[in-house]
């Protein structure tokens, strides 16, 4: 049972859950891709070359792979659903953020997508609460079905 049902209110109910996108893995992927084609390269040139390319393979390579498990803690300790009361979202293992906002207390609801977030479906949800209080998800998949289901449910509890 993760976060989000363990602080459900009595009668409340989860409408939606949303993730993390897996696009935040491409960075990391590309540091040890690139890695791979240091060490690769090492192979071949002369035994200097071998080994300045041998020493940034592996330093491109681990890099990466540092920078995929931050992500991957990111990706599998964040939680965003849609109740019938609330958003919430709740991110970080050892820093803990959680937002819980009540639907009645929603002014507007924006949706910001970068090129690559348009063509892989990802992109930040920005919620402007009452007296402007602003909380952004970012890297959310799918979130113009997050942004509908968000309106759904504050037209239906009107």
């Amino acid at each position: 049972m993760g976060y989000i049902e363990q602080n459900l209110m009595p009668g409340e109910q989860v409408i939606l859950k949303a993730e993390l996108h897996w696009a935040q893995f491409v960075g990391s992927a590309i540091r040890a891709g690139v890695g791979l084609l240091f060490l690769i390269a090492s192979l071949a040139g002369s035994e200097d070359t071998r080994a300045v390319f041998c020493l940034f393979g592996w330093a491109f390579f681990l890099l990466g792979l540092l920078y995929a498990a931050r992500t991957a803690v990111s990706y599998f300790t964040t939680e965003f659903a849609v109740t019938d009361k609330r958003v919430i979202a709740k991110t970080g293992f050892l820093d803990r953020r959680s937002v819980d906002l009540l639907l009645s207390k929603v002014e507007s609801i924006g949706v910001n997508q970068p090129i690559m977030g348009r063509m892989f479906n990802y992109g930040t949800i920005v919620v402007v609460g009452t007296g402007g209080t602003e909380e952004g998800f970012p890297n959310i998949a799918d979130p113009m079905d997050f942004r509908k289901c968000i309106n759904t449910q504050i037209a239906g509890s009107a």
